[in-house]
């Protein structure tokens, strides 16, 4: 997300962070101010110093005034990032040390006085003899704190304005809103405006995330979007809208290596589709998912599984208990597995990863395990929701066939109930089960949603053994499977019998 956007319309120039210039859609127009606004910490001096590399690296002029941080410290920031410095000329306007002594006071006039005219005429002399096409002013709160007076602060900044605008100049203005209340005069004087946020979390990493609040004459990309500070910048994500994406649906159908499963399908899942597995923790929702991966690898496609819930070695030995060797195609790129931690990933992160999944990595089967670790990272379910029905809707446009697996709390009876109702979302619902019959637990399957088409409607039992995904005939001879406490109809001394018979072996 760090790599540069190449610059195709003249009239915009790159902020030098390729998320950010697909939100503004190409970049900053040329020659106004902007103001990047956001508290200490949310990463505006490293933005502001990829918006100058990226203009030093077209050979344009570039100048960082610093009212606040000396060039020591803005060398430090770069070198974190590994970025040399070399083309992007510093002006360090700092209070000196004789400021400290007593002894210099001024007495004709008020310190602020002399102070304030000096910075700006000291600015103003620099700009005009650098002649950059490119400034960073950096802090708009040492002007404001100089100038005291908010009429006197309005009108240097407007007059800033005009000066850079003759100049042909692009300039971002810094400012970490340490004045207290929201200033919305800067709003109105500025081209747009950028607002940087990081909200803690009572768990992991703090979440960044930024948003257009204007940007005059040009439209942009609406909303929040989640970022991360790295080494070598920020990578922002911008916010998923499906409509934006929309190729040729794929034609066909996605087969399981369980022929009974494809049966109760209807022979196979549509490609773009999205289909969810539900049911209580245990009943085998992941590794019935990973069938599906396991077979699309096998017909030389790619499928993405990512784990919220479980590391890489748990998931390698139960599929090969299952008779599914994956290890194989994930060395071969066949099969791509991401162990994804809520408590370091922020939802916008997560989906830009899947995105880039299926754009740059191919991949025809997506797998998301579980939405249960997916909503601990979510600050509202509302949230969830919302980003879901756009993956949803991104992944079924590009073909792709989408597992969604969601456990269930509870393990009997009417208690077993979603954290969240995502089953409308979906075009496709699987529903595992427990219950009990003749002594023991067992497992049930049923297809109970597929919307483009007809599915079966029975319950059949199924079982995870040694012989892989096995999966039975309907249980005619059962009355609420369901509900966890079935009542059984038949012979009592045939039960056992016919259950063994209608298992059918994974083929």
């Amino acid at each position: 997300m760090t790599t540069r956007a190449r610059q195709t319309d003249k009239s915009k120039v790159s902020s030098g962070v390729s998320g950010l210039d697909s939100i503004i859609l190409g970049g900053w127009p040329v020659h106004h101010l902007y103001l990047i606004e956001g508290d200490p910490g949310t990463g505006k001096t490293t933005l502001a110093l990829q918006f100058l590399l990226e203009g030093a690296q077209r050979g344009e002029r570039v100048l960082y005034v610093t009212l606040s941080e000396s060039k020591l410290e803005l060398e430090g920031v770069a070198a974190s990032h590994r970025w040399p410095l070399k083309d992007v000329e510093i002006f360090e306007f700092l209070p000196n040390e004789d400021s400290l002594n007593p002894e210099n006071e001024y007495s004709a006039l008020h310190p602020s006085e002399v102070e304030f005219q000096d910075t700006m005429q000291s600015i103003l002399q620099k700009i005009t003899d650098a002649k950059p096409s490119r400034v960073v002013i950096d802090s708009l709160s040492e002007i404001r704190l100089l100038a005291r007076e908010s009429l006197r602060y309005r009108r240097q900044v407007l007059a800033l304005k005009h000066f850079f605008h003759e100049r042909n100049c692009t300039v971002l203005m810094l400012d970490d809103r340490t004045s207290g209340a929201h200033d919305l005069q800067l709003h109105s004087i500025a081209h747009g405006v950028l607002l940087l946020e990081r909200m803690a979390r009572d768990y992991g990493v703090e979440r960044r995330r930024l948003r257009v609040v204007k940007l005059r004459g040009s439209t942009f990309r609406e909303g929040f979007h989640d970022y991360t500070i790295e080494t070598g910048g920020l990578a922002v994500f911008p916010r998923l809208v499906a409509k934006d994406h929309a190729p040729p649906r794929a034609r066909g159908v996605a087969l399981s290596k369980v022929d009974a499963l494809n049966t109760m399908w209807r022979n196979g899942l549509p490609w773009g589709s999205s289909t969810l597995i539900t049911g209580p923790a245990g009943t085998g929702k992941s590794s019935l998912a990973v069938g599906y991966a396991f077979a699309a690898a096998e017909r030389g496609e790619v499928a993405a599984i990512f784990h919220f819930d479980e590391t890489l070695a748990p998931l390698l030995e139960r599929s090969a208990a299952l008779g599914m060797n994956i290890e194989p195609y994930i060395e071969s790129g066949k099969i791509i597995v991401r162990r994804v931690d809520p408590a370091e990933v922020s939802p916008g992160e997560f989906i830009a990863e899947v995105c880039d999944a299926v754009e740059k990595r191919h991949a025809k089967i997506v797998i998301i395990d579980s939405l249960n670790g997916l909503l601990q990272s979510m600050a509202e379910e509302r949230q969830l929701i919302l980003q879901m029905h756009e993956l949803c809707a991104f992944l079924n446009q590009r073909g792709v066939a989408t597992f969604l697996v969601l456990a269930q709390a509870g393990i009997l009876g009417p208690q077993m109930m979603p954290p969240i109702d995502l089953s409308y979302l979906t075009d496709n619902v699987l529903l595992l089960r427990y219950f009990e019959a003749n002594g023991s637990v067992r497992k049930a399957i049923s297809a109970v949603k597929k919307r483009s088409g007809a599915h079966e409607d029975t319950i059949r039992e199924f079982r995870l053994s040694a012989r892989g995904i096995e999966i039975g005939g309907p249980l005619s001879e059962f009355h609420g499977v369901l509900t966890g406490v079935p009542t059984y109809t038949g012979s009592p001394s045939t039960l056992e019998r016919a259950m063994n018979d209608q298992l059918e072996p994974r083929q």
